[in-house]
């Protein structure tokens, strides 16, 4: 085994979750290191620290390449695209906007990240939306259209499901969580993208994965009403209860 990619909670840890859906839908072979987050973040971080460099995760090693660490999940794509050039589209154009859009993602869209934290287990009735979440699903409409209609889809930059697609999965599970609707395109976009059996395995996993930690739980939940947890359904539906 070539790769390891250290992640977090399949729950909560969006970015963990854009690597390792790219390598499963690409059928790159790695070696999983899930590593739980804790429920003291300084505490968590001296612990991290003990085998991941920047003491977070996503965090890729290489052992073809004397175990070197790549830990920043855009950098891992770049680090990956080297050598299955692929996860990138083929077109010019069209992997100009998917790098364009992934990076988007990478740094922008902060208001959706702050106001609807990842959590793949439940389902939360959002309640009014600031300007500034607004302006942001408004944004994630606007790049997701504009992908489809230039591209063709049914994936973000054509025929072909890219890493472009893997950075906005954790959009798709966020818009289930507190049911955020986009129109046309773009919503039909974010459903498909949910279904991928990538995306798909990832969710199942993180419903099912122990180690919930209760400052993520509090922090998705904010004194906004729970209308489902996948979870504890899941348990019940198994118990025939």
């Amino acid at each position: 085994m070539t790769y390891t990619l250290y992640i977090g909670n399949k729950r909560y840890s969006s970015w963990s979750m854009r690597p390792w859906v790219l390598f499963k839908a690409f059928n790159i072979p790695f070696d999983e290191k899930l590593v739980f987050f804790g429920s003291d973040l300084a505490s968590q971080r001296i612990e991290f620290s003990k085998f991941l460099p920047s003491a977070k995760v996503p965090c890729l090693f290489d052992s073809a390449a004397s175990s070197a660490a790549i830990f920043d999940s855009l950098a891992i794509v770049e680090y990956i695209a080297e050598t299955y050039p692929a996860v990138w589209p083929s077109d010019k154009l069209a992997r100009a906007f998917a790098r364009c859009a992934a990076a988007e993602m990478h740094a922008g869209f902060g208001d959706i990240r702050t106001d609807c934290p990842m959590n793949v287990a439940l389902r939360i009735e959002l309640g009014p939306r600031s300007e500034a979440l607004q302006r942001d699903i408004d944004r994630l409409t606007e790049l997701l259209s504009e992908g489809i209609s230039r591209f063709g889809g049914p994936w973000l930059a054509g025929k072909e499901f890219t890493a472009a697609d893997a950075f906005y999965a954790p959009i798709a599970s966020r818009c289930k969580t507190y049911g955020i609707e986009l129109g046309g395109e773009a919503g039909s976009y974010l459903d498909r993208l949910f279904d991928h059996p990538a995306v798909k395995q990832w969710v199942d996993e993180g419903i099912t994965e122990p180690g919930i930690v209760a400052r993520y739980e509090e922090d998705t939940k904010r004194g906004r009403k729970v209308l489902k947890n996948l979870g504890e359904q899941m348990l019940l539906d198994f118990l025939g209860l």
